[in-house]
């Protein structure tokens, strides 16, 4: 059978996290929603996305397909009623699709489709930025328990501190010297070829990708992920970042989601509760405004290719775009627009040619091309973002 994940309604309340990846890229727990989907499947995807990105994300249709609603983090119940999908049968949660079957090039109608109900209680879904770290801690478990089933953990080293060590999963090539690791409240996941080095105390639910770094005496409260190839130092709590990006010194991070190629500098501090306790807003970039998010907590959602210079601080639920470039001193705005460049005493426009620069070198760090793939996603993205730029 050949799947095809989708975006479903909930791209926009995603951005700026979907500016640059499907929905399905987007990473919670230990893996993205794409890789889940094809674990549990035992087959690759797919997917249908943005015009703009289907040059890197492109769909492969098929003589038979079944289409999923990739916001939808899978379950053994989920998925057991997705595989057993026919022609014109669907599976609906509440009002909208989660997933159906369809014939190459049908019309689909779901006034004519057998409609399934799903009414188990396990759904996990991803509607908002926010639900990315809030769901963390669910989204860690799960993975944890799928990519370790019937597999023996590497050992843990005689000179780290480990408590509840049948929560603890070590994976080949990593290194965890003179550190402390308790699992009491949730598992951690070490990944291969990853390092914790020396001072660093870690509490689960953690999730350390593979090539990732903490860095000495780091102090990381879970739920947190820590994506592939990324670099960590100072003190997180209840955060996710997607991958290759460093806050590699002293500073804060709370509550917060942190996209690809980020870099946030020494001593970096976020905000992730409001000084009278009340509700946070958040910037929503479909209604233009703030909106309400029903928590008192929330910290930094920041898109991919952002970067922050040292000492800089962010208010409690601080929007920043993609390719955003924030130094000097105060706090900026808390919707900082995609590709500015300034801070509290004002932005301009940070131009795509002096952006592209900077990644190109960020990325041959790591021995990706910046490839002209990635330049037209930029491009468009700067485009589609100009109306937020005062400049």
């Amino acid at each position: 059978m050949n799947y095809i994940l989708f975006d479903g309604t909930v791209r926009n309340q995603l951005l700026p996290f979907t500016f640059t990846r499907p929905v399905a890229d987007i990473r919670v727990g230990i893996l993205t929603l794409r890789e889940k989907w094809e674990h549990y499947l035992g087959s690759t995807t797919t997917t249908i996305t943005e015009d703009y990105l289907s040059d890197k994300y492109p769909m492969v249709e098929m003589e038979q397909n079944i289409l999923i609603n990739a916001s939808f983090i899978p379950s053994s119940n989920l998925v057991s009623l997705v595989k057993g999908l026919t022609e014109n049968q669907a599976v609906f949660y509440k009002d909208e699709p989660l997933a159906f079957f369809a014939n190459e090039d049908q019309e689909v109608d779901f006034d004519t489709f057998e409609v399934i109900q799903y009414t188990f209680d396990d759904i996990l879904r991803i509607e908002h930025t926010w639900d990315i770290y809030k769901l963390n801690g669910e989204a860690i478990q799960k993975d944890f328990d799928l990519i370790t089933e019937g597999r023996t953990t590497q050992p843990i080293p005689k000179n780290a501190v480990a408590f509840n060590e049948k929560n603890i999963f070590i994976e080949e090539g990593a290194l965890l010297p003179l550190c402390s690791l308790n699992a009491t409240n949730g598992p951690i996941y070490i990944g291969k070829n990853s390092e914790i080095m020396e001072g660093s105390m870690v509490r689960g639910p953690f999730a350390l990708c593979e090539h990732a770094t903490l860095k000495m005496n780091a102090k990381i409260y879970g739920p947190t992920t820590i994506g592939p190839h990324s670099k960590v130092g100072g003190e997180v709590n209840n955060s996710v970042i997607f991958g290759y990006s460093n806050k590699g010194h002293d500073g804060f991070l709370g509550n917060s989601v942190i996209g690809e190629w980020c870099n946030l500098g020494a001593d970096t501090n976020n905000s992730n509760l409001k000084n009278n306790y009340a509700e946070v807003r958040l910037w929503d970039y479909e209604t233009e405004g703030f909106a309400r998010t029903g928590l008192q907590f929330c910290g930094l959602m920041m898109g991919d290719h952002s970067k922050c210079g040292i000492n800089t601080m962010f208010n409690t639920g601080t929007v920043v775009g993609v390719s955003a470039n924030i130094f000097g001193s105060g706090f900026p705005r808390n919707f900082v627009p995609s590709f500015s460049w300034g801070g509290s005493a004002g932005m301009t426009t940070y131009l795509t040619k002096k952006a592209f620069e900077v990644a190109k070198v960020v990325m041959s760090r790591r021995d990706i091309e910046f490839t002209e793939e990635e330049a037209k996603i930029l491009e468009h993205v700067f485009e589609e973002t100009s109306q937020w730029r005062r400049s």
